[in-house]
């Protein structure tokens, strides 16, 4: 490991931080524009989702340019923090033109599929050897820059303001990366353009099943993040304030932990054992929401809190273990084009939960999370498993 490379973490760590309140930014204000703007539930789906959508759109587009692989990623991750804040400074500019707010969203979800992937790129370059727990950091960094305009929006008057200093926020990520981030040693030459790398992915039965592993967690993750204020408020009847504090607290503290600790962890155990128990926590956590809903508010938190931890602590794990079993030259392509299949599918979670809260409650809509860790689990499971040619040459040895 070069001796750069903490820094560099720090850095990049610094900058997602940053960043990655874009994300978030106007789902943490979504109680004020129902009032303002009177939005409908669905009006308020569409406009959540339509980041994710975006974010899905971005990444597949620059996997199949393979542009985290063929461009200088600090240079990329600098021009997609700004877009992106210059998008989100615009929203409150809109007005109550509910779809140019959408197509606002849209591209800021776009912007940040130049953010997070690269992100990962940057810091698989600097510890080859020990990807496991930098991931754990860099995600880290990703829960608290996703959590943060909840604490924003608890703490500041007006709902532009959350918008403005999350967009400030992100043009200092931008600053941070063109400045002082550096691609590490491990980094290759940009490999000529190869659309075709996807095919290559989903025919690969190591990477395919990392994937499906993947696809699973991100069911549960994002619906969760984005739900969890309206769930916490429900089961509870507490205060807006204290509801916003409350989600930063289980979102950026609780996935910081996790993230923290399943990196350190899978370097110590093995990714997909880790990856494998986070999935059976969070998924135990999705079916017990049912039975702490109206609970005392310790009993409430520390499900949740549990939740936040478990719910994450595997992200970094898929990421480590798609970035090694990947070839080299295109593992940019392979870490976007995976996140990009995630966050689409993600978008359909966030989309559906609240819909069929509405219909049957939070308390009975909550548990519907489990399938994505339930799939994980049978894909981990089956990943652990050897293969026949696997087989074959043990016993030939």
């Amino acid at each position: 490991m070069s001796s750069s490379a903490p820094r560099q973490l720090a850095l990049i760590s610094a900058a997602q931080i940053l960043a990655m309140g874009l994300w978030f930014s106007a789902s943490s204000i979504v109680p004020a524009l129902r009032a303002e703007w009177t939005l409908s539930t669905q009006d308020t789906v569409l406009l959540t989702a339509s980041v994710q959508v975006g974010f899905a759109a971005g990444a597949l587009a620059s996997a199949v340019a393979n542009l985290a692989d063929r461009l200088r990623p600090e240079r990329l991750l600098a021009a997609s923090a700004a877009s992106g804040a210059v998008l989100t400074w615009l929203f409150p500019l809109c007005g109550n033109q509910f779809w140019i707010a959408v197509l606002l969203r849209f591209g800021t979800g776009m912007a940040l599929a130049g953010v997070y992937p690269v992100g990962m790129k940057i810091v698989v370059s600097w510890f080859p050897d020990s990807r496991g727990l930098a991931l754990g950091v860099l995600l880290a960094a990703l829960a608290l820059g996703s959590a943060s305009p909840h604490l924003l929006a608890g703490n500041l008057p007006d709902w532009r303001t959350v918008l403005d200093v999350a967009a400030v926020l992100a043009l200092g990520a931008a600053a941070l990366a063109v400045l002082f981030v550096r691609a590490g040693p491990a980094a290759r030459r940009s490999p000529p353009w190869e659309p075709r790398y996807l095919i290559t992915m989903a025919r690969d039965r190591r990477q395919r099943l990392i994937a499906f592993g993947y696809f699973g967690h991100m069911w549960e993750l994002y619906a969760f993040w984005t739900w969890i204020p309206a769930y916490a408020a429900a089961a509870s009847k507490a205060a807006p304030g204290t509801v916003s504090l409350f989600a930063f607290t289980v979102i950026g503290v609780g996935g910081a932990i996790g993230c923290l600790l399943g990196g350190a962890l899978s370097d110590r155990f093995g990714r997909i054992d880790v990856a494998l128990a986070a999935l059976a926590v969070s998924g135990a956590c999705c079916l017990v929401s049912a039975s702490v809903f109206g609970a005392h508010p310790a009993v409430l938190g520390t499900l949740l809190f549990v939740w936040g931890v478990a719910a994450i602590a595997d992200s970094g794990q898929f990421s480590a273990a798609l970035s090694e079993a990947a070839d080299p030259r295109y593992v940019g392509t392979a870490l976007t084009a995976q996140t990009a299949i995630g966050f689409l599918l993600s978008a359909l979670t966030i989309q559906g939960l609240p819909v069929l809260a509405d219909a049957v409650g939070w308390r009975a809509a909550a548990p519907a999370l489990a399938v994505g860790p339930l799939m994980g689990v049978v894909a981990m499971t089956r990943l652990r498993r050897p293969t026949l040619d696997q087989i074959s040459k043990s016993v030939i040895n």
